[in-house]
């Protein structure tokens, strides 16, 4: 039954087997005997689609229902467990995997051996329950409005940087103006729209619509292409924290520093919270700074 709902869900097969961790062939020999033992059609295949019959979407609309019921109950019964135990399957930015998650990582494996934390990255804005995924991590100002969201480190400092060589080239920018007449790193977000810089806080804020010789939709790429000395490059402060200090790249504009929203995780209110979740998150909060949760700071946060 799982693995009929999680091929619905996903709309492929080979996709529903990776979620799973089995093979293919695995998932289309159980789908196959489901609907022999059922005596029904559940799923039209061809070489390009998968559809389910009426019949098929009916029977998946229930069973989500009942499964989602049965994940809840062993949710709630693994917290009566010493330590926390299962997968945990987030989906993140990369500038968070990278920032907040990675440095907690041998804390949180050591301190709980039991749980496996499946970790995909993704610059994209997912439908993380469609997508089978225990909750997601985003800035806070993309978590969707009907999801609960955790903040997991303070706001965000956003800059521009270059290299020397690029700045003893074209001199400092005096304002974010005279970024238009210099070669920028451009950016595109996750759903592949162009990013203007913003830069300044409240009423002094200001968004530069930059142009220059390449344009970049992840942070790696912008920042190498900023230390080879191809242009000037906006990213998070944290970031680049170690390149300002080697003296690979200096922060240009400072006084013009933009704060933004903090990352931020998040789930679906109306499930359980996931086994190691509330741990996955004190853990990130202490090191950045922040105080550990409540037992009940989940549900209401």
């Amino acid at each position: 039954m799982n693995v009929f709902v999680t091929i619905v869900r996903r709309q492929s097969m080979s996709q529903a087997a990776i979620e799973l961790g089995v093979s293919t062939s695995a998932i289309s020999h159980r789908l196959r005997k489901l609907e022999a033992t059922l005596g029904v059609r559940l799923l039209n295949r061809t070489s390009r689609s998968l559809i389910p019959t009426q019949a098929g979407s009916a029977l998946a609309a229930h069973l989500e229902i009942g499964l989602q019921s049965i994940d809840d109950a062993l949710n709630a019964l693994a917290l009566h467990r010493d330590t926390p135990n299962g997968r945990l399957r987030l989906n993140a930015l990369r500038d968070a995997a990278k920032l907040i998650i990675g440095p907690i990582l041998p804390s949180y494996i050591q301190q709980f051996p039991d749980m496996q934390l499946d970790l995909a990255i993704d610059d994209h804005l997912v439908d993380i329950v469609a997508q089978g995924f225990d909750a997601g991590i985003r800035y806070g100002d993309r978590v969707p409005q009907d999801m609960i969201g955790v903040a997991l480190s303070k706001p965000l400092q956003w800059v521009v940087v270059a290299a020397p060589m690029l700045t003893k080239r074209f001199g400092l920018p005096g304002t974010p103006q005279d970024l238009l007449k210099m070669p920028c790193i451009e950016m595109r977000t996750g759903d592949n729209r162009r990013y203007p810089w913003e830069l300044g806080n409240g009423a002094d804020l200001v968004q530069i619509d930059v142009r220059g010789p390449i344009c970049a939709n992840e942070t790696e790429q912008a920042i190498d292409a900023a230390l080879s000395g191809i242009g000037f490059a906006y990213c998070l402060e944290h970031r680049v924290r170690q390149e300002v200090k080697q003296g690979k790249l200096e922060i240009v504009l400072a006084d013009w520093a933009s704060e933004g929203p903090p990352f931020t995780i998040y789930y679906p209110s109306r499930r359980q919270v996931p086994s190691g979740l509330h741990e996955l998150i004190d853990l990130i909060r202490e090191d950045q700074g922040l105080t550990r949760l409540a037992t009940s700071g989940l549900s209401s946060a």
